[in-house]
């Protein structure tokens, strides 16, 4: 018999997956980070920085307000815990995880799939390649900038230069790594050798169909329950690579087959998944956040439609630029267009919506976070704009100023 799940049963068990349902901790330190990235697997890593830059902000959303220092040691740091590739999109992942994303370097090499147009610059640059390796080899980690090398960027590959092109090449194909990050968040690269601790630099590669089972088991473990397309998703699999991987998973027991009611596509749970009777939780999801980066997922879990409007033309936004949704509890009931104003040491509620599942006590709770989220930014308070429907019963319980706090950060 195939059990089958309620849609509120298998949203608990998403939401504990990924963390959340536990007291944050009083002063979270490097060990919680760790624990939740191992949690999550993977943490996107996005460079605008309307609030903060996205990779910071899951860490957040679960563990309140810690000091990002504490992440930037173990991402670059001189003894990194994190490795960065190519694992969601750009993402952070424990170093453990690195080797697991080896036959993806070896598909950029050979221009497999989305990878075509690295290997026909790969191919077509090869002196100018072995140039740049050299760079690094002999001068150490260096960043595209300082690599004065073949034409600037003039349209295509976002504006790269030919130099930026060459690093981007060599990273993606496992030749270089990223060292650190410099000023506004510059890539400086190195050779894996010099970056990567041995054990893992010198760790056998797995073939592509362990690797590929390995991460499955992550995102499995990391979702909780999950259809097929949500586990491809979450490593951005191919389609056979994640079927296949799937069905040797549930044949020897490591996935469990279930029915989720609502749901039109089978279900796979993870049978160590936590299942609380119940998720207390308050938190801003960045628009990158594991729980609701795959859209389709999302809107299965929260009857919500989730979408990035940063793309969008100005006019033609629904809820804003940078939009972060709000959980409260097993709900996302609403939604909050936000900007860091640093200059004046606001945190600006450009925007804010409710959502169905809104009740009297979502503008509370969601003020506590903004005041919260204030503070871990450095900012002095939170100033809400008279836009969207939830705005001015946001704005009548928002503090002028965020709250004092003795952690100092």
């Amino acid at each position: 018999m195939v059990e089958t799940l309620s849609a509120p049963e298998a949203r608990r068990i998403a939401l504990a997956a990924q963390g959340f349902g536990r007291p944050r901790p009083a002063q979270p330190g490097k060990r919680h980070l760790l624990n939740t990235i191992q949690a999550l697997g993977v943490v996107q890593i996005d460079s605008v920085n309307v609030v903060s830059r996205s990779h910071y902000l899951p860490f957040f959303s679960r563990l309140g307000a810690y000091d990002r220092a504490l992440l930037e040691d173990l991402a670059w740091g001189r003894k990194p815990a994190l490795a960065e590739y190519w694992a969601h999109e750009a993402s952070l992942t424990p170093l453990a995880t690195h080797p697991l994303l080896r036959w993806r370097m070896q598909d950029a090499r050979d221009g497999v799939g989305v990878w075509k147009n690295v290997a026909k610059f790969l191919h077509t640059h090869a002196d100018f390649i072995d140039q740049a390796l050299k760079a690094v080899d002999q001068r150490g980690p260096l960043a595209a900038s300082e690599l004065a090398l073949g034409a600037k960027g003039a349209g295509g590959w976002w504006g790269w230069s030919e130099g930026k092109r060459a690093m981007e090449c060599l990273f993606w194909t496992g030749r270089l790594t990223t060292a650190t990050r410099r000023g506004a968040f510059e890539r400086v690269y190195d050779l894996p050798e010099r970056v990567l601790p041995k054990a893992i630099h010198d760790a056998p590669t797995p073939d592509r169909v362990e690797a590929c089972r390995a991460l499955l088991r992550i995102a499995a473990q990391a979702m909780g329950v999950a259809t097929e397309r949500d586990l491809r998703d979450y490593f951005r699999l191919g389609v056979n690579d994640a079927r296949d991987g799937v069905a040797a998973l549930a044949a020897e027991g490591a996935l469990v087959a279930v029915k989720v009611a609502g749901w039109d596509q089978p279900a796979y749970l993870w049978p160590e998944a936590r299942r609380p009777r119940a998720i207390k939780a308050a938190a801003l999801l960045s628009p990158f956040d594991n729980l609701i980066w795959f859209r389709e997922r999302a809107e299965r879990l929260f009857d919500v439609r989730v979408r990035l409007e940063i793309y969008t033309p100005a006019h033609k936004r629904t809820h804003g630029y940078y939009v972060l949704p709000f959980l409260q509890n097993e709900a996302i009931t609403a939604r909050v267009d936000l900007k860091a104003d640093r200059k004046a040491g606001r945190l600006l509620v450009l925007a804010a919506h409710a959502e169905s599942r809104a009740d009297a006590k979502t503008p509370l709770a969601l003020a506590g976070e903004l005041a919260l989220m204030a503070h871990w930014l450095g900012l002095q308070g939170v100033e809400v704009r008279p836009v969207g429907d939830l705005a001015p019963a946001l704005g009548s319980v928002v503090e002028p100023r965020a709250k004092d706090a003795s952690t100092g950060l």
